[in-house]
């Protein structure tokens, strides 16, 4: 029986998922590698961080997305080397997978810029696991101060770095958070001396955004008594306090972490080839590695070219990855069809983010800056389009529709992975 042709795709989030699905249904062996066995909808990380979501509602099986897909296939497993002269990968686990054609959509990571502590105490947002330890984090520092209010007694304060979409919405979402663990559940914490601090390098937030957008989130932070610092940097971190380069010293029960990201520490790292901004891997105009037509890089791992005469290259949003994954696919095709490859060409569909409820803003090319509750609904309906499974689409429309007109208890549960030798039978 004739070996039909091996596409190996890397990565299961919003770039793999989008070239995979770009191979569906054509005579080739397509295998999706990741060492989740499920897909996380990453926008919404910080809900699950701040007790809004659940871990289940923001993943779903990779197996059951292609479950009716006979052609793909999935591995569980984590690559650790890519032999490009071979064709083969080899994975942590000892075995390998051979590939005719590769699609390399491997993410980035959090990025700590080498400053000190940074890594070992501040608390990143970029993945499920992330999440879910930043909740337990944050709850069990909130239980703490209701039962040692004297370890307290100058309040809480939790410290975001970052001011952009994610470090936004972690600050708003952290404030409501706050507000009802005092007065839904009736912590003993003072609301007076409780604190949320955003600090950024840059003069303005959202700096992808437009300077009224900025100034938009920036306010409606300030009224939600977020303490917003722009225009510093860090210069430290430690277990108990941030330190900024003037000199001042923020004492914080919890450091979020949400500068930015990098593709250094990641699988695409180690391929061959110079390296743009963030470790990001330069591609042709196809997407396909420099001397490797067989080989495509997309999403957060790629520095892909906009494309129709525009300079830059494409922002590490999930449309980005989208885009590319679906083009990668599309390439990978005509290659197996012995046809020439076509350049990519990104399509600006727009950004959004979130400060918390009823306010966050929208730009979509053509028209003017969508904020307030237009925008929230806007948001709201977007990501609902694309998070991946019904049920998901279905609990998490009903839980926001609850959040609208009240505030319900919510996940507030502090669930650990290993229970206390207490529990134990």
């Amino acid at each position: 029986m004739e070996q039909l042709p091996r596409v190996v795709v890397i990565g299961a989030g919003f770039g793999g998922l989008s070239a995979a699905r770009a191979l569906a249904g054509h005579n080739i062996d397509v295998t999706v590698v990741d060492r989740h066995n499920f897909h996380t909808f990453e926008p919404l990380l910080y809900q699950v961080a701040t007790a809004g979501l659940e871990p289940a509602d923001v993943a779903y099986p990779v197996r059951a997305i292609f479950g009716r897909e006979p052609n793909i296939g999935f591995r569980c497993g984590a690559v650790s080397a890519v032999d490009l002269d071979r064709r083969q990968l080899s994975m942590t686990d000892g075995s390998r997978l051979d590939y005719d054609q590769l699609v390399v959509a491997t993410g980035a990571t959090a990025a700590f810029f080498g400053i000190e502590g940074a890594a070992d105490f501040a608390e990143p947002l970029y993945t499920l696991r992330d999440a879910r330890l930043l909740r337990n984090e944050l709850l069990r520092i909130l239980e703490e101060a209701d039962a040692h209010p004297e370890r307290f007694a100058d309040g809480l304060c939790f410290v975001v770095v970052g001011g952009g979409p994610t470090g936004v919405e972690m600050a708003g979402a952290l404030g409501e958070l706050l507000r009802v663990a005092i007065t839904r559940d009736r912590l003993r914490i003072d609301a007076a001396r409780t604190r949320v601090v955003l600090l950024d390098v840059a003069d303005r937030l959202l700096t992808g955004f437009s300077p009224a957008a900025s100034a938009y989130a920036l306010a409606s932070l300030r009224a939600r008594t977020v303490d917003v610092r722009l225009g510093v940097r860090v210069d430290s971190v430690t277990r108990t306090s941030v330190h900024l380069a003037d000199g001042t010293t923020i004492e914080a029960d919890a450091v979020i972490w949400a500068a930015g990201i990098t593709v250094d520490g990641t699988l695409a790292a180690s391929l061959p080839g110079e390296r743009g901004r963030g470790g990001r891997v330069p591609v042709q105009a196809d997407l396909s590695l420099p001397g490797h037509p067989e080989v495509f890089v997309i999403g957060d791992a790629a520095a892909a070219p906009l494309g129709g005469g525009k300079k830059g290259t494409t922002p590490q949003l999930a449309q980005g990855a989208i885009q590319g994954g679906r083009h990668a696919g599309r390439q990978v095709l005509r290659r197996l069809r012995g046809e020439p490859t076509e350049p990519f060409h990104y399509r600006d569909k727009g950004i959004m983010a979130t400060i918390g409820r009823r306010a966050a803003v929208a730009e979509v090319p053509g028209l003017p800056v969508i904020r307030g509750t237009l925008g929230w609904l806007a948001w709201l309906g977007l990501h609902l389009v694309y998070l991946i499974g019904f049920r998901n689409r279905l609990v998490v429309l009903v839980n926001w529709s609850w959040r609208y007109f009240d505030w319900p208890s919510g996940p507030r549960m502090i669930v650990s992975d290993v229970e206390d030798a207490a529990d134990a039978p």
